[in-house]
């Protein structure tokens, strides 16, 4: 019998696990700097593979629609900036300002890329411009995230875009991804012949930094700092914050004239939120501070955009050439 799609997939589940066992079994020490150590180097992998994975005629393909590319560009890191200031008063009543600040980073990141990839596909839209503009949103990423960090965080204490941390998100996540983009002539094959066992190592180096991330907030008092009621409310946020990036995203796809397919594009691509780029860039970018405590707004988020996004997908596929 097939899972619903409301649902917690296994994925989400071992997130739940992973911080569980960081609850009440944290890495601290010389064990903590070994596992982060291996936690770097997993990351490096992970990026690598989607350089490998990601075929240069899709994106050739998909270059073309220049116009979508900017709407989710800006959908992504200016949209969602704005939505996270505005929000500002609204969220304050039902979260702690630490998690506020979390909310503002998960608006600052990059589209996520393979579920705005699945979803798009799913319902039937651009899978080839899906593919070109979740790939440069999260390449530019790599860059844009960090200034704007430095500028929804001006004035908090936490937070800092330096070069040094720049260059630290390069060298993690970009030098890997170009490195597997050149090798894909030698490996695309296999990679593409192996996609269900190297998404165990996407979702294993996940499981890793979140573990690493989450063992570090505890020693410094994560759960004690955190209201039970906050919890309820951040999903709340989430909840809000998903569904006006949905509907703003649909708005001006259909006001710019977007094709069916093009619009489908532009809000599964326009409205994601990496986890897979997030949580090592907040390990860089919030270094000495509570990482724990600005990824689980992104956590929550991740799960909630999946479930929507999932029962979205499925309803424009029922609707095939109609509108949604």
């Amino acid at each position: 019998m097939a899972r619903p799609t409301y649902l917690p997939d296994n994925f989400t589940l071992a997130l739940a696990f992973a911080v569980l066992v960081a609850t009440f079994l944290p890495c601290s020490g010389m064990y903590a700097t070994a596992l982060n150590a291996i936690t770097y180097a997993a990351i490096a992998l992970l990026f690598f593979l989607h350089g490998a994975k990601l075929p240069r005629e899709a994106v050739l393909a998909g270059v073309a629609h220049w116009r979508l590319h900017l709407l989710v560009l800006a959908s992504t890191f200016v949209m969602f900036p704005l939505l996270g200031v505005l929000m500002k008063p609204l969220a304050l009543h039902f979260i702690t300002p630490e998690l506020y600040l979390g909310i503002l980073f998960l608006c600052v990141l990059p589209s996520t890329v393979q579920s705005s990839i699945a979803l798009t596909a799913m319902a039937r839209g651009n899978v080839a411009a899906a593919v070109c503009s979740a790939s440069a949103s999260n390449l530019l990423g790599i860059f844009i995230t960090p200034l704007l960090v430095g500028l929804v965080f001006a004035g908090s204490g936490v937070g800092h875009a330096s070069l040094d941390a720049v260059l630290s998100i390069v060298l993690q996540l970009l030098l890997p991804f170009v490195a597997g983009q050149l090798a894909r002539k030698r490996i695309g094959k296999w990679v593409d012949r192996r996609k269900a066992t190297l998404r165990l190592v996407d979702q294993g180096s996940i499981l890793l930094v979140v573990y690493t991330a989450f063992s570090a907030a505890v020693n410094q008092g994560l759960w004690h700092q955190l209201p039970p009621a906050a919890l309820a409310g951040l999903v709340l946020v989430n909840v809000v914050l998903l569904g006006a990036a949905l509907a703003l995203s649909r708005f001006c796809s259909r006001r710019l004239g977007f094709n069916r397919a093009d619009e489908i594009a532009i809000i599964f691509c326009g409205s994601k939120k990496s986890l897979a780029t997030g949580v090592p860039m907040a390990k860089i970018l919030f270094a000495g501070h509570a990482v724990g405590m600005i990824v689980l707004p992104l956590m929550l988020f991740h799960q909630i955009q999946l479930m929507v996004g999932s029962v979205l997908a499925q309803r424009y596929a029922r609707l095939g050439g109609t509108t949604a």
